[in-house]
């Protein structure tokens, strides 16, 4: 402008401005980046301050539970002591809980192993580090898994399916876990809740290494509100408005884990004031906070001792006594049929053949059912939810008719291998 008033147009005038501007749009597109850098680094920083937040309560919850326990280890354990005990086991379920599910909003979630459940039922492979799981799911499945003479080969979740007696079932060759993997060390937290969603759990234990590697497992995974081939602890529980805390002892037998004051304490501790609780058998206080959490999970397991063939034949004897043991030898498939069998019999499943009026029974392809739900509502139900609108009757064979064929209703439990007949009403 100064050169347009104070001096003629000429040619240097005319570039020295131009140049003025173009210097000056520069500096403007310099800044306008550099705002742009830093907007764009916002969300990096924010997860990188949320991630440490996070950490930091991990490890002031990590710091009060190794207090509790170490409280817990020290205390003599007498009836004196019961009630105190009960509520130190409620305060250190509450802190394992906000390891389960952290409270913290927009806390970092971490890699999981987000596979899709397929076929009639999920078994997933849990075991300490170079046990033989990815050769067992190699050899059962067909499925390639990385399998080397180290230790963390598979660092993430890897499926596979089995085709045994006419059902699909899912294999899982999880990631090897460590001790603390219950406090996220190692990403236990991921295999770990992938192991949550199995219908059963084959933990693999090397047969040259010690057997006590089993409690150890057991203690990650109960750490984390897995209970290993148990049932719900047979307790009433219902909170209430007002009344107090009503306890009803065990009926049938003798109450001698707990009474009124310990169950005050545990139940204050979740700030419960007012609720029913009734024992319906001689139940200990962990039953009792399985119970109030509501988050535990019963899943039958199966334990199997691989690497059969390094060991000599009196130590294998030793296994032949023990429960839901089964040894085998993955390299050299040895026995793994009787590992199928023995995860055929804790899934618990029910086949059921289909047969249209007219038609031979179809025996290639069944009808899987889990031994709780094998009505013939839940059989309709599984080939289609429209089948019960117009449902009259059924006609069954096999072990659960008196006699063949059986007319039944839709409460008739099925057994295994049955054969059923829809019939409709028009």
């Amino acid at each position: 402008r100064a050169c347009r008033i104070f001096a003629p147009p000429t040619r240097h005038t005319l570039d020295e401005c131009s140049y003025t501007r173009n210097s000056c749009v520069l500096a403007r597109c310099e800044a306008r980046l550099r705002c742009d850098s830093d907007i764009q680094q916002r969300p990096r920083r924010r997860f990188i301050d949320t991630l440490f937040f996070f950490e930091a309560i991990m490890a002031e919850i990590l710091e009060k539970i190794a207090s509790i326990e170490l409280e817990m280890s020290r205390t003599q354990k007498n009836k004196a002591t019961a009630s105190h005990l009960g509520s130190l086991k409620a305060k250190l379920a509450k802190l394992r809980r906000d390891i389960m599910e952290p409270t913290t909003k927009g806390g970092p979630k971490g890699e999981g192993f987000d596979v899709t459940k397929t076929g009639d039922c999920r078994v997933g492979l849990v075991g300490f580090p170079s046990v033989g799981k990815s050769t067992l799911l190699n050899k059962l499945t067909g499925t390639f898994s990385e399998a080397a003479a180290y230790e963390f080969t598979t660092l993430t979740c890897i499926p596979g399916v089995i085709r045994y007696r006419g059902a699909k079932i899912q294999l899982l060759d999880l990631p090897g876990i460590i001790e603390g993997a219950k406090d996220g060390k190692g990403r236990g937290r991921q295999v770990i809740s992938t192991a949550r969603t199995c219908d059963v759990i084959v933990i693999v234990l090397d047969a040259v290494k010690p057997l006590t590697h089993r409690k150890l497992i057991e203690h990650e995974l109960e750490g984390f509100g897995i209970r290993l081939n148990k049932k719900p602890p047979a307790i009433t529980f219902n909170k209430k408005d007002k009344g107090g805390i009503a306890f009803t002892p065990n009926p049938n037998g003798e109450t001698t884990f707990l009474d009124e004051e310990t169950v005050k304490n545990i139940l204050a501790e979740y700030k419960i004031h007012n609720a029913d609780v009734k024992l319906h058998a001689d139940c200990t206080d962990e039953d009792l906070i399985d119970v109030i959490e509501g988050n535990r999970i019963y899943t039958p397991a199966v334990y199997a001792v691989n690497k059969m063939d390094s060991v000599s034949v009196e130590e294998l004897r030793l296994l032949e006594d023990m429960k839901n043991y089964v040894p085998c030898s993955s390299e050299k498939e040895w026995n793994l049929d009787g590992l199928l069998e023995k995860i055929w019999d804790a899934l618990e499943l029910v086949r059921v053949y289909t047969m249209p009026r007219g038609v031979t029974p179809n025996f290639d392809e069944p009808i899987i059912l889990h031994k709780s739900a094998s009505t013939v509502e839940d059989f309709c139900n599984k080939l289609h939810k429209t089948i019960m609108r117009s449902f009259k009757h059924a006609m069954v064979w096999g072990m659960s008719a008196k006699h063949r064929p059986q007319r039944v209703g839709k409460e008739h439990v099925l057994h295994d291998e049955d054969v059923v007949q829809i019939v409709k009403a028009h």
